[in-house]
């Protein structure tokens, strides 16, 4: 059995696919990120990243959002096989 792999976000390659497992922001960032989709359980694809690598789109919901690697780097997940 293999052991699934815990990033963050900006850590993701194109093509990955995320299981996202906590946020660590807070306040209005926070809130503004759990109304587009970003919340506990939810399935992430990294869409494209930026040649040097801020900021990077995802797609979540059927809906793509760049986030900057200021965002991206508080948000944890783990690598799924999609």
């Amino acid at each position: 059995m293999s052991k699934s792999k815990t990033i963050r976000l900006n850590q993701g390659e194109k093509g990955d696919v995320v299981r996202i497992i906590s946020l660590n922001l807070g306040g209005v960032m926070r809130r503004r990120l759990l109304d587009l989709g970003f919340v506990p359980g939810a399935i992430i694809e990294v869409v494209r990243k930026s040649p040097l690598g801020d900021p990077i789109a995802f797609r979540v919901s059927q809906t793509t959002i760049a986030l900057r690697k200021e965002e991206s780097s508080k948000i944890e997940g783990e690598l799924t096989n999609g």
